[in-house]
């Protein structure tokens, strides 16, 4: 069972399901990915709600990865939904809002970087 308290959530990929969680080293992962230079620079791109699949990809795998689950990003782009893209969004979305704060939390997130 996923531990949101830790910026854990659960998702079913491929009919199973999986545990996600950015951790440090996953953001570290994502600003790499998205030339980011920090954590608002990243928490900025994201807050846009404008993803591309390839983000989507990438936010995944460092998810999977973060939570102990060694799967490449080409892996996780072969993968399915059963909501398709608006499910990978959805699951994309719930795993930022738990590492960053978001609507559930009332966005008083103490993890959530300050601009």
């Amino acid at each position: 069972m996923a531990n949101r308290r830790r910026g854990e959530i659960e998702a079913v990929l491929d009919g199973r399901p999986f545990t996600l969680c950015l951790t440090l080293g996953a953001l570290a992962e994502l600003e790499a990915a998205f030339a980011a230079d920090d954590l608002v620079a990243l928490a900025e791109r994201f807050g846009t709600g404008r993803l591309a699949a390839a983000d989507l990809v990438r936010i995944l795998g460092a998810g999977l990865r973060g939570a102990g689950h060694p799967i490449a990003d080409e892996e996780v782009a072969r993968m399915g939904c059963a909501d398709g893209v608006a499910g990978f969004a959805a699951i994309a979305t719930a795993l930022l809002a738990a590492a960053f704060g978001g609507a559930e939390d009332g966005g008083e997130n103490p993890r959530r970087p300050r601009a």
